[in-house]
């Protein structure tokens, strides 16, 4: 179709295969379909798009979102090794040279190594072999971690004909944790724009083999926060949520009419005294298009009860029978006189459905 319409056809057409959670396909009975909303109520997106990145490749492969190697991906490789960098280097920097970097490289070589991976890093990227590109960038960053931890800064900072020194090792430090954000720069731009911010510096390609020299950065702020296992078990929990309320059938007939009420507690409940009663006597009420005027016994006692079923039942057809009625309702000042509780019916559309208790119940007992 592209070629008949003078189009120039595709050199690469970029695809992956499905996404599973866990091992196994994405399944609301089971709660493990997320979806991006659900996800970003809980969860920063930049883990997610980091821990895409470190699974894809150029073939058409399935991706797995194994949510406890999701939460230790992120925690080791970003926070543990990428973000440690700055988070060691700077405060040496900070309070030991006012935050300006050293005017010279401490290691040439280990600054060639990181900072000269930038080309074999950018040609997987274009290649959209993403997973190659972060494992090469957490090789370097396992380097710079190396160097930091074997010059122990921390150690030589108690001493003090050591200072410079202190200062030429956190330097390099920051210079290659510089390079290591640019690298990550196209999968997390988020926080790329922070540590931006951090270093007092645009981060690009083109300047990644040129080390900040003499350079003032600002004051570190943490750039990202650990997973914390507590939310993604959240994460989880409003998926089977979402899921059963998306798959759950929709209300028909008497509840989507009416639906339940606000939820009351058992103790609220037995504040209502329902009682069994029976119709001793039921007449029309004078004046009255809807009311029924109805004697009822409830075990030795006479109450008077004003109801709205006129128009389902004959006065006769309810005498002798039992009913349900609210015994302790406040008696109600009528028109037609007082009205001592209210007697249980249903009611649509069709008609009044007047409650009649099982063979068996006796006036005055409660209902429970």
């Amino acid at each position: 179709m592209l070629k008949s319409a003078q189009f120039r056809t595709p050199t690469k057409i970029c695809v992956h295969g499905f996404v599973t959670v866990n091992g196994k396909k994405m399944s609301k009975s089971r709660g493990t379909f997320i979806n991006a909303r659900c996800y970003l109520d809980h969860l920063d997106p930049e883990y997610l798009r980091y821990y895409y990145a470190s699974k894809l490749s150029s073939s058409v492969e399935d991706i797995d979102l194994n949510l406890e190697d999701f939460q230790q991906k992120v925690n080791s490789d970003l926070v543990g090794k990428v973000i440690n960098i700055a988070s060691r280097c700077a405060k040496f920097v900070a309070n030991g040279n006012d935050g300006i970097l050293s005017s010279s490289i401490e290691n040439p070589a280990l600054w060639a190594q990181v900072s000269g991976a930038a080309d074999k890093i950018a040609e997987y990227y274009e290649n959209r072999d993403y997973s190659k590109a972060i494992r090469e960038i957490m090789s370097q960053a396992d380097a710079a971690n190396e160097y930091i931890a074997a010059k122990e800064p921390w150690k030589l900072n108690k001493d003090a004909t050591k200072k410079q020194e202190v200062q030429d090792i956190c330097s390099l430090g920051i210079n290659l944790f510089r390079v290591l954000l640019t690298y990550l720069k196209p999968v997390l731009p988020s926080m790329s724009v922070a540590g931006e911010e951090f270093l007092n510096d645009s981060l690009s390609w083109a300047s990644v083999t040129e080390p900040l020299l003499g350079h003032k950065i600002n004051t570190f702020k943490p750039l990202m926060q650990r997973i914390e296992k507590d939310r993604v078990d959240a994460m989880v929990e409003a998926s089977k949520e979402e899921a059963f309320q998306a798959t759950a059938a929709p209300l028909e007939g008497a509840l989507a009419d009416e639906p339940i009420a606000a939820e009351i507690n058992f103790d609220e409940f037995m504040k209502v005294d329902l009682r069994v009663a029976r119709i001793v006597k039921a007449n029309h009420v004078e004046g009255a298009e809807k009311l029924l005027q109805l004697t009822l016994d409830i075990g030795g006692e006479i109450r008077n009860v004003f109801s709205g079923i006129k128009s389902s039942y004959n006065p006769a057809d309810l005498e002798g029978r039992l009913t349900v009625m609210v015994a302790n309702l406040a008696p109600r000042k009528m028109r037609f006189g007082m009205s001592e509780g209210m007697v249980l019916a249903a009611a649509d559309k069709e008609g009044i459905y007047l409650l009649q208790p099982d063979s068996g119940a006796q006036p005055g007992q409660r209902v429970t």
